[in-house]
């Protein structure tokens, strides 16, 4: 595996809000993990020398481990995009999320409890209404 194929691993984990990527082979084993370090990662790779362009066979495994994802609801509730009627969405569709940002309320039992992103991404669908019930596994929200 070439520098420019790492590259583009590193892309397609950006645009897919991947946080971990492994790949082994007979003899090579590559493991990218997202987190605080990426940055450090990126400045690493921008400062090695281009390398050869990569073959479509080995971007293959890349692109068939990326996919939208769902977050759902950890809990039964009332589900609100405002911390306060009078507050604007806390998000919306095209907001990039991070880790640990909260996207919603959910009120249970006159508790109002944040649900904060545990991965990264871009919001494309905002499933669960304002202001309605929602149930445990209830998808709230789509991200790529």
């Amino acid at each position: 595996m070439d520098l420019q194929e790492i590259r583009r691993i590193v892309e397609l984990m950006n645009e897919h809000g991947l946080t971990l990527f492994d790949l082994t082979t007979m003899d090579f084993h590559l493991k990218l993990k997202k987190g605080a370090d990426v940055d450090q990662l990126r400045s690493i790779l921008a400062s090695l020398p281009a390398a050869a362009a990569p073959t479509p066979a080995a971007a293959a495994p890349a692109a068939a481990a990326v996919a939208g994802s769902e977050i759902t609801s950890p809990m039964v509730g009332t589900f609100f995009l405002k911390p306060a009627p009078d507050a604007p969405d806390l998000i919306e569709i095209g907001s990039t999320v991070s880790i640990g940002q909260t996207l919603c309320i959910i009120e249970a039992m006159k508790v109002m409890n944040e649900i904060k992103a545990e991965q990264v991404g871009v919001i494309t669908a905002i499933i669960a209404k304002d202001g309605a019930p929602v149930q445990y596994g209830d998808v709230l929200f789509r991200l790529r």
